[in-house]
């Protein structure tokens, strides 16, 4: 079944409901469902067979959906690019994708004219100031193609935080399973909520579009370039807007920062959809006791999008109330979807040991694109092997303690970051800080942590591990602390940790966060 039939089904169900809405600019289901036969046909009429890959490098807007609509209905396999990366990093996922076409904005045309030599595989380089000629009615398609549902119809490349971006392959069956276990298991969208989108659609924010789109809501997209609270929060009023479709933690904390009580009325508010990287407990209570129950948890990857865990608003608050540490937790499996922990060897491990989460079902990857080696280890055994470490407890609740790149190995003893990371949150002056090893002559690495104290206030190194000292072990606390007055976070709000660990191994063998004798070490 071609993914198009979403679209395709609302466009029948709410024909006069908008789908798509920015600023001015809006579109009903039947104008958004005609706009993608018209970018699937003209593509088509570009030169491009079944199978080939497009690809898109665009600012939040309503021509993302619709260039991933046209992709589906023309048979053709739609390449996402995160609209923050520098033209060169955008120039090797096209040519990795073997990408025939590029739809971008035109504040790229300059990058990509400077590095054009990169670009030398497309055949055709479309700005959307020229983007009415993919809406020639002319070859609009009278509806879309037959697909299989092992046909590929989307390369999602992953962040490239531990080394080149690679594209995990999305079939059909994958992006009808995300949409079904979606509303199975989160938040049921209802026929005309409005839903809208804050965070970059190239990523999480534009998945959580999909079961939209198969609801009939509307997606409601904001018009800043750059996350903007006073924006995000006059437009959930003014709209009255049900649901958040993905937020990174930064931007949530971002949002706790800024927000004035009582300027806003915001009791449209259903979900908050956030994930992608952890959220601090007490940030977490913090954001629950100002904006409400409505926060709701996913895990996943680009290897298994958004569906392997999940923790719904009804759950946060149920264990919020409780005082239960599982408010902590990524939530329990999800619907169509086995998880669980193994060891080194690949055996699984009972509730609360820890080790690699590793998850299989429809909503997984078949593999990497032109990367079969990759393919194999992450898919040995038929099971993602995710490289998250964590631990599932009695209930079913995963607990998440790092990646296994990111694991700490000092005089033997494993740290796992996010564990210290907790700990320094709570202290009263700290608004953020990240925790890595560095090289350490004695104890092979120590734990170093860089923290970014609250406006105004000011810490030392000696208080931060007095205090870490006084909530875990000796041993875990940091052997140094550095300050810094803000973290570098990717273009979807992860801390690039490994940004930040770099500059301490300048000059050391490469180890950085362990390596594979880190994720070796696990039991």
């Amino acid at each position: 079944m071609n993914s198009f039939s979403f679209l395709e089904k609302s466009a029948r169900q709410w024909p006069d409901t908008v789908a798509l809405l920015q600023g001015e600019e809006s579109h009903t289901y039947a104008h958004f469902r005609d706009r993608s036969l018209a970018i699937g046909g003209n593509l088509l009429a570009l030169g491009c067979k079944t199978g080939d890959r497009v690809a898109f490098c665009l600012a939040n807007s309503p021509r993302i959906l619709e260039v991933v609509f046209g992709c589906f209905a023309a048979g053709l396999v739609v390449v996402p690019i995160n609209a923050r990366l520098h033209a060169r990093e955008m120039a090797y996922i096209v040519e990795n994708s073997g990408a025939k076409i590029l739809v971008h904005g035109p504040e790229f045309a300059e990058g990509i004219a400077l590095h054009g030599d990169l670009f030398g595989g497309l055949t055709h380089q479309i700005s959307t100031d020229a983007f009415n000629t993919l809406l020639n009615p002319a070859n609009r398609l009278p509806c879309a193609v037959e697909a299989a549902p092992e046909d590929i119809c989307w390369l999602f490349y992953t962040s490239g935080t531990t080394g080149k971006p690679k594209g995990a392959i999305w079939n059909h069956r994958m992006v009808r399973v995300v949409i079904m276990n979606y509303l199975a298991d989160l938040h049921n969208i209802q026929p005309g909520e409005m839903v809208l989108h804050c965070a970059p659609m190239s990523h999480g924010s534009g998945i959580v579009a999909l079961p939209a789109v198969a609801r009939g809501a509307t997606n409601a997209i904001t018009t800043s370039a750059s996350f903007d609270v006073e924006e995000l929060l006059s437009t959930i009023e003014l709209l009255k807007v049900s649901h958040i479709a993905f937020m990174a933690p930064t931007q949530i904390i971002k949002m706790l920062e800024d927000h004035v009580p009582a300027r806003h009325n915001l009791s449209s508010l259903k979900a908050i959809c956030y994930g992608g990287a952890p959220i601090y407990v007490d940030q977490l209570k913090q954001a629950i006791a100002t904006f409400g129950p409505v926060f709701v948890q996913l895990y996943g990857q680009g290897e298994a999008p958004i569906t392997i865990t999940g923790l719904t608003a009804a759950a946060h608050q149920k264990l919020l109330d409780a005082n239960d540490l599982r408010i902590g937790s990524a939530g329990q499996v999800r619907t169509d979807v086995e998880a669980h922990c193994v060891d080194a060897d690949d055996n699984p491990l009972p509730p609360g040991q820890v080790g690699e989460v590793v998850a299989r079902g429809d909503v997984v990857m078949p593999g990497y694109w032109k990367d079969p080696q990759a393919s194999a280890e992450a898919l040995r055994g038929g099971w993602l092997h995710t490289g998250d470490i964590g631990y599932f407890d009695a209930q079913g609740y995963l607990f998440l303690l790092d990646r296994a790149k990111d694991m700490v190995i000092s005089g033997g003893n494993n740290v796992y970051p996010r564990e210290v990371e907790e700990v320094i949150i709570l202290h009263e002056k700290v608004a953020n800080c990240v925790v890595f090893g560095i090289p350490d002559d004695y104890w092979g690495e120590a734990v170093h942590a860089v923290v970014v104290p609250k406006p105004g206030e000011m810490l030392t190194a000696q208080e931060i591990i007095a205090f870490c000292g006084d909530h875990m072990a000796g041993y875990k606390k940091p052997k140094a602390v550095d300050f810094v007055d803000e973290l570098p976070v990717s273009g979807y709000g992860k801390i690039l940790r490994r940004e930040v660990r770099e500059a301490y191994w300048a000059g050391h063998e490469s180890r950085i966060g362990g390596g594979a004798s880190a994720a070796r070490a696990l039991v």
